[in-house]
Order: structure tokens, then C-alpha cells, then sequence
């Protein structure tokens, strides 16, 4: 069998992520890591450190190795990127201290993870585009204000879907995420859903499927995430239509 030319397999390597992709796939792995622990919190069978730990380790060397991405994109001091590194090591210490707990001590540590994950992708993007790095990607125009949110929401592990009687539906946050949309974002190949794995809504009920960025949906949302929301567009060739102006008053008769 003949190998191909070395120059065309350079072309199937996709680029490294950005800082910013990193800490989105971050904030993916503490959702998956809490989902785990929330289903086993749930079981009757009794769960020790040794069920969380590798996971946990993993985690905290993640964070720590984001944490250096970050401090490899600095080109000079900067408040905000001193803080986010600072995050990101609080996070991989919370980590590694939940090995040596039970699974529900262990959870309380990492439950707001996520969440943070993402907040630091917000600071370092909105740094990266401020100081012009070559690293700030160009904004997805395909994105709707709406889809923008949905996105962010999905990278904090608030979105979870399931269906009932033959009706589909989804559990967030707000702003909340309704199922049209979560279908446009799924038809784009930007989220998808890990079924049975997120906790019940109520005791008893069955596991929900956990809604997740896409390699494609984490590019995507790094792209927008941190920017303004967009103005409403005007259609060319047209100009607002001036407010009518008020009626004088009627002089009163004496």
C-alpha cells in the first residue's frame, strides 16, 4: 500500500485550539464530570473517592494546562489575565482537594466550575480582540442574538432536554433555551445531546440528556462570545421612519 506524501497529511491535521477554545472544552469536561457524580449521588450503591478521583486529576491537570495557555498568549501585563489565571488555578486546587472527599463533598466543590470556565473564556476573548491579538477569530455572522445565547448557556451546563408523551422539551436557565432553537443549533451541527446522562428533574424521574457544544459549536461560540449584542440591522436602501410629530395644543377657551 502506498503512503501518501507527507505535505498531504499536514493538510488532515486540524489547527490546535485558541485559549478561549480550551477553556469552552473545559467547562464541557466539569459539566461531564459533575453529571457523573449527580448519577451516582443517585444510586443505591455506595460510592467511594476512587469513583471520582481519576476523573478529578484529569481535570485539575486540564485546568492547569489552560491556565499556561493563557499565560504563553500574554504579551504584557494585564490585570484581567492575571485574575483569569488565578480562576483557573483556584479551580484545578478545588479539583484536586475533591479527591480526597466522598462524592457529595466532591461535587460541592466543582458545581460552579462550569460556570467559571466559561467566564474566563469571556475575560480572554474580550481581552484578545482588545489588544488585536492574531489569535482573535473572525465573529460568526450564521449566529442569531438568540443562538449566541443559547450557546453560552449550553457551555455553562444549564441546558438539558428530554421528552414526555411523545413531546420534546428542555430544562435552563434564563434566558431560556426553547427546543426550536435548540433543534436550529442542532441542525447546524453546533450542539448535540448525550442521552441519559444529567440528572432527573424530581426524585424517580428518569435521567435527561445533557445538551453540549460540538467541536463546531465550540469554535463557533468562541468566535462571538464576549461581543456586544448586535444592534437591529436596517434593510439597505431605507431610513427610519421619523416619529410622528405631537398635536398642538388647543388653546383653552375663558
Amino acid at each position: 500500500m502506498t503512503e501518501p506524501p507527507a505535505e498531504a497529511l499536514l493538510f488532515d491535521v486540524p489547527p490546535p485550539p485558541t485559549p478561549v477554545e480550551r477553556l469552552l472544552r473545559l467547562a464541557d469536561q466539569y459539566t461531564q464530570h459533575n453529571d457523573a457524580l449527580d448519577l451516582l449521588l443517585r444510586t443505591a450503591a455506595p460510592s467511594g473517592r476512587d469513583t471520582h478521583a481519576d476523573s478529578a486529576l484529569r481535570l485539575a491537570a486540564d485546568t492547569q494546562s489552560a491556565a499556561k495557555a493563557i499565560q504563553g498568549e500574554r504579551r504584557y501585563e494585564s490585570v484581567e489575565l492575571t485574575e483569569t489565571v488565578m480562576r483557573l488555578q483556584q479551580l484545578a486546587f478545588l479539583a484536586t482537594a475533591s479527591t480526597d472527599l466522598g462524592t457529595g463533598a466532591a461535587r460541592e466543590l466543582t458545581a460552579l466550575a462550569p460556570e467559571a470556565a466559561v467566564n474566563c473564556a469571556v475575560t480572554l476573548a474580550t481581552e484578545t480582540r482588545r489588544r488585536r491579538w492574531a489569535s482573535a477569530p473572525d465573529a460568526d455572522q450564521q449566529l442569531s442574538s438568540v443562538q449566541c445565547d443559547a450557546l453560552s448557556e449550553i457551555a455553562r451546563g444549564h441546558v438539558v432536554a428530554s421528552s414526555s408523551l411523545g413531546r420534546e422539551f428542555t430544562r435552563s436557565r434564563e434566558p431560556r433555551v426553547l427546543m426550536s432553537t435548540l433543534r436550529a443549533l442542532e441542525a447546524k451541527g453546533l450542539v448535540e445531546r448525550t442521552a441519559n446522562s444529567a440528572h432527573a428533574a424530581y426524585v424517580g424521574g428518569p435521567p435527561l440528556d445533557r445538551v453540549r457544544l460540538t467541536s463546531a459549536g465550540i469554535t463557533a461560540l468562541a468566535s462571538v462570545i464576549g461581543l456586544p449584542p448586535a444592534r437591529p440591522m436596517t434593510a439597505p436602501g431605507t431610513t427610519p421612519r421619523p416619529l410622528p410629530s405631537p398635536a398642538p395644543a388647543t388653546a383653552r377657551s375663558r
